[in-house]
């Protein structure tokens, strides 16, 4: 058995090589390039670097498998930076890693993997996948405070059967002790927290740079239209921010919506923020069939709670109506379906709305 393994140069992927090769599978090692500098070369600053790459060619030379670097710049810029920039322009807040893992990243792994004569395709990812009479699941990881199963949502039984997350299984913990036992050079890593497109900069500076036109300067108003104030662009703004405003109050204000088509920016006080559900576009489901609608926990964001929702038709679209008012919830997030530790699908969030909530609750 012959395993394709993905390695970013952290202590994840590093890890995940080397239990596949402790397993008995033939192992092989690649790193796609997904962004470049001017002079074409990999960055240096932020994750997926050249330093990156060269760690994880180290390793592969410590457990002497064969590695590669796979070049999907072209790709990674139309279908991950180009729409990075786009959602913005149009007052969303999107989340590029899902975008890369969607439109980018599996599909090309998976792509190598047939085109190298392997089996199964490895990445570090925090998450789990079990298999039984009903399919293919993606569970939680075993380590809740890292775990990424929000962002391989997007993800069904075609790809699922052919990819395996052995870190999933191990705390965070667990992972660095084995690298540590192994020796190898990434044990102490510390976790990338950059976007690879932007490095170690901050994303406004970036969007500014390259879409100049999502940062036109305009009004700052109240839920009443009346104009409190200016800013710089409407790429400093999210749904639901507070500071940064450049606005006094007297009480505290967030910002309640974004009109980039008059680069106009809504604040309003945190009762404006409420929303009983959302709307959702390019929606999909792991079993590849929508669930029973009710029963569910949604996450709006990465790193936020799940919060109890039930899932209805809309049309032919999907709404989320949460079981009490959200704050926060930003078009252009990912909303992602959770019964218990089990991923059930999800989608992006496209716009949300304020009705009571539902009386079923």
């Amino acid at each position: 058995m012959k395993a394709l393994v993905a390695m970013s140069g952290g202590v994840d992927s590093s890890v995940a090589a080397a239990l596949m090769q402790a397993e008995g599978y033939d192992v092989v090692g690649v790193t796609l390039k997904q962004w470049a500098g001017a002079g074409g070369e990999m960055p240096v600053a932020g994750c997926c670097t050249v330093g990156d790459a060269e760690d994880a060619r180290r390793v592969a030379a410590q457990l002497d498998i064969p590695y590669y670097v796979l070049d999907y710049v072209d790709e990674f810029r139309a279908g991950v930076v180009e729409r990075f920039g786009a959602a913005y322009m149009e007052g969303r807040t999107p989340n590029p890693c899902i975008e890369c893992n969607r439109t980018v990243r599996f599909r090309a792994l998976l792509e190598r993997t047939v085109a190298l004569g392997c089996d199964v395709l490895v990445t570090g990812h925090h998450a789990r996948i079990r298999h039984d009479a009903g399919g293919y699941h993606l569970l939680t990881a075993t380590d809740p405070g890292k775990d990424q199963s929000y962002v391989l949502h997007m993800l069904g039984q075609d790809e699922l059967a052919r990819i395996r997350l052995p870190v999933g299984e191990l705390t965070k913990a667990e992972v660095r002790a084995i690298a540590a036992e192994l020796g190898l050079r990434t044990a102490g890593k510390p976790d990338s927290q950059d976007l690879c497109f932007v490095g170690a900069g901050d994303y406004r500076d970036f969007l500014r740079r390259e879409f100049p036109e999502a940062a036109r300067p305009g009004p700052v108003v109240d839920t009443a239209g009346a104009e409190v104030g200016r800013h710089e662009g409407t790429v400093d703004f999210t749904i639901g921010q507070r500071k940064g405003l450049g606005v006094a109050m007297g009480e505290p204000r967030f910002v309640v919506d974004i009109q980039p088509a008059t680069a106009t920016v809504v604040i309003g006080r945190k009762t404006d923020l409420e929303v009983a559900g959302c709307e959702l576009r390019d929606v999909s489901f792991v079993a590849g069939t929508p669930p029973p609608g009710e029963g569910l926990a949604a996450k709006l964001r990465y790193r936020s709670a799940p919060v109890s929702a039930a899932l209805e038709r809309h049309g032919d679209n999907w709404r989320l109506r949460f079981s009490s008012l959200q704050v926060g919830v930003a078009p252009g997030q990912a909303a992602v379906m959770y019964r218990g530790d089990e991923v059930i699908g999800g989608g992006t969030i496209a716009r949300t709305f304020r009705p009571a909530p539902h009386p079923a609750y």
